[in-house]
């Protein structure tokens, strides 16, 4: 009988992971059980009157090697499309205006965006603080090195941008561990850019370029559905899993209990399934609801991790009137820190940071509203939502004209929000599921909410479903003397 794995999530985590297996456990029947009628979780794109409508991310950095590898693996390497050069500049809103942000020290020592008190304090990095034993914030990491002023005009609005997030609950741990690894190793985030690049110029990798963003011709879904047509039948839709149950033998843990037995059953849309091996590769709050009968503790650590909803609107203009209004479009977007009036987290401006993105002689905008400090804003009906979306335009870009395209995404569960403590709850959770072999936890709510994170924990996971099922005939032999 060949051994069976079920991920219960088709997102990228799932499909990542069933590919990894394909790989590291060639003999095994892997199935992945999606609850929607298409996989991918929020990785989507629509296609409407000539524009191109993404509902989640945009893009990925490829200076991950793992995701480069896994577009290759399904075929899309033909079809990666980086980013253009104008989305080097991005902008930051700040008194009623965008500022570029600055990519030299010169830049920014002439730059407005910060005062110069806020330049001054930002020059002692060098002597910041030690960091403190415990798990600390963002924010707060950034205001012993940097100080107040850049720590929330800077490091506040990029973490707006990626995580929806507040920057004062946010861990830095679990959101930027190699940041974190940088100020052990050197004290000072200065002196580890310099020795990064002294070791670039020596040639070894580490301080390699931070990457280019890049997509694909057709969307981000297109490797969506590059890695479901690569699984094949073994990825089945509309099958939501709602009951998990181990099996137990009577010494307490999980295990199978006659020779043939298989560990766990998955009850997907009135059908048991029984498994080797289980992936809970969806967000957390799905993962605690199947572990809840059977192991309450778990889902309480599970439960602790939030996410924070989100709103995307995509707006389209004709090129030329929006060029007359207010220029043309020439960098990756902008973003606000919070305090600055407007109510948006930033806007992208995806006609210029990627070609055919909008029909000839059109732009395309994608903006960003809610996150954690903005929850309520994703339950906005549309019109005043779009109404707030185009008064914010107008604010920050001074866009003036009126968008022959609009269309909104909406994520009532938003993007998982690794706060203080994550990394411990995470810990506690996963040693509590120790006690049943074949059982795994993938996704972004775990270790990294990025595509390139989601892909590069694939393997890691599959290496430890192989390696629990060639224990298998171990387990049973135990079973059986106990």
């Amino acid at each position: 009988m060949r051994p069976r794995v079920v991920i219960v999530g088709g997102g990228i985590a799932g499909l990542a992971t069933a590919l990894a297996l394909r790989k590291q456990a060639p003999d095994a029947e892997v199935l992945v059980l999606e609850a929607r009628a298409r996989a991918g979780g929020n990785i989507r794109t629509e296609h409407t009157n000539g524009y191109v409508c993404e509902a989640g991310p945009n893009g990925f950095l490829d200076n991950a090697p793992a995701t480069l590898a896994f577009a290759e693996d399904v075929g899309l390497t033909g079809s990666l499309l980086p980013s253009c050069d104008a989305a080097r500049h991005r902008f930051i809103f700040r008194g009623d205006r965008l500022h570029e942000v600055p990519l030299s020290p010169l830049a920014f020592i002439r730059s407005p965006l910060l005062s110069l008190a806020g330049k001054l304090r930002l020059a002692l990095e060098p002597f910041a603080r030690h960091a403190p034993s415990h798990d600390e914030s963002i924010l707060r990491f950034a205001e012993r090195h940097i100080g107040r002023e850049a720590a929330e005009i800077l490091i506040g609005s990029m973490v707006s941008g990626i995580f929806a997030g507040d920057a004062a609950e946010l861990s830095l741990k679990a959101c930027f561990p190699k940041m974190r690894a940088m100020e052990a190793e050197h004290g000072s985030l200065v002196r580890a850019m310099i020795a990064k690049r002294r070791q670039r110029r020596q040639g070894d990798g580490v301080g390699a370029p931070a990457g280019r963003l890049t997509s694909f011709a057709g969307g981000m879904e297109s490797l969506i559905r590059a890695a479901a047509t690569s699984l094949g039948d073994a990825v089945r839709v509309n099958r939501k899993a709602c009951e998990l149950r181990p099996r137990r033998h009577p010494h307490g843990f999980a295990g199978p209990r006659l020779v043939g037995a298989r560990s766990f059953t998955v009850v997907s849309e009135g059908r048991a399934i029984e498994a080797d091996a289980v992936v809970l590769a969806g967000p957390a709050s799905e993962a605690a609801d199947l572990l809840r009968p059977f192991e309450p503790e778990a889902a309480r650590h599970l439960d602790g991790i939030s996410t924070a909803p989100l709103s995307v609107v995509c707006v389209g203009y004709d090129q030329l009137a929006l060029t007359a209004d207010r220029g043309a479009l020439d960098g990756f977007g902008f973003l606000v820190p919070r305090g600055e009036g407007p109510r948006i987290l930033g806007a992208l401006w995806e006609s210029s940071i990627y070609p055919g993105r909008a029909p000839v002689g059109k732009a395309l905008l994608r903006v960003m509203i809610g996150g954690a400090t903005d929850r309520n804003a994703v339950e906005l009906d549309d019109e005043r939502l779009i109404a707030i979306v185009l008064d914010d335009l107008r604010r920050t870009m001074g866009i003036r004209v009126n968008p022959e395209f609009v269309h909104v995404f909406r994520h009532r569960r938003g993007i998982a929000q690794y706060t203080i403590g994550h990394s411990a709850r995470l810990a506690r959770a996963e040693k509590r599921l120790q006690n049943y072999p074949g059982l795994f936890l993938t996704g972004n709510s775990y270790r990294g909410v990025s595509i390139n994170a989601c892909i590069e924990d694939a393997p890691l996971v599959a290496a430890q479903i192989a390696d629990h099922l060639r224990r298998i005939p171990a387990l049973v032999g135990d079973a059986i003397a106990r």
